[in-house]
Formats: C-alpha cells, sequence, structure tokens
C-alpha cells in the first residue's frame, strides 16, 4: 500500500494551473494568511491569463470551488487572487467575502455606440397631401 503524501493547498492550485495553461514553468503561487483565512496568489504568464481565467471566469471560479472542498478538510477558508503580469491584480472577493469572478482587461478600449433614435413616422393620407395650403397673408402695419 502506498504511503499517505499530504499536498499543501499551494501545490494544489500550481498543479491545477500547470495543466491548464502553455507556459507551465512559468506558474508562480504565493501563501499568505489573511484576516479571512489562506489567501493564495497566482501568476502566469500575460498569454496564459484567459486560460485561468477561461469563459466568463468559469475556469477561475472551478478553481476556487476546488480550493472550497480542499480547504474544508482541514477547516480553513482559502482565497484565490489572480495577479496581473502587468502590475495591478485582480482581487476575486466580494465585499462579504466571498470570491468573485473577475474579467481580463482588454488591450484595446472598446468604444460603444449610442443607440439610435427613432424617430416616428407619420403616413399622411394622399388627398391631405394633394391639397395645397392655405395662403398666408402678411401683415402691413396699418389697422
Amino acid at each position: 500500500m502506498p504511503a499517505n503524501t499530504e499536498i499543501t493547498d499551494q501545490e494544489f492550485v500550481e498543479s491545477i494551473v500547470k495543466a491548464i495553461v502553455d507556459h507551465p514553468d512559468e506558474v508562480v503561487t504565493g501563501r499568505t494568511l489573511d484576516e479571512r483565512g489562506v489567501l493564495i496568489q497566482l501568476t502566469v504568464n500575460r498569454e496564459d491569463m484567459g486560460k485561468v481565467i477561461g469563459r466568463e471566469g468559469r475556469t477561475a471560479k472551478a478553481i476556487r470551488s476546488l480550493l472550497r472542498v480542499f480547504g474544508a478538510r482541514s477547516e480553513s477558508r482559502i482565497n484565490l487572487k489572480i495577479v496581473d503580469p502587468e502590475g495591478g491584480s485582480e482581487d476575486i472577493r466580494k465585499e462579504g467575502g466571498e470570491p468573485s469572478i473577475s474579467e481580463p482587461k482588454l488591450e484595446k478600449p472598446v468604444t460603444v455606440a449610442e443607440p439610435e433614435t427613432v424617430t416616428p413616422v407619420v403616413e399622411i393620407p394622399k388627398e391631405k397631401a394633394t391639397e395645397e395650403k392655405p395662403t398666408e397673408e402678411k401683415a402691413t402695419g396699418v389697422f
């Protein structure tokens, strides 16, 4: 029977992320304790950010779900912070401490067009359209 080997939460995140990215040698994790529990900071290659976050944040949410189960074994809360390699970071928690999904930053600004206003079209019946307009009388200034 093989020996029971324990894996840390940090190694757990690294093993999951390294399996899905194109640059596994650039996956770096850091582990700190804060007031909300364990905080794991994940840094990956800029090209791999989309794979780690996933479409609509689904991959990041799945990793957080696995961490929640992993932390339940030791009765600890594990939070994940995905660090943006360009200096900023995507904090994954909402005000209540619950994880939230963050979306990757776009390289080019996106402009959103204003909705066009629709002018209602009023149809004039043909008989009224052909009538001549009454002539206007001009005031001469004499009463």
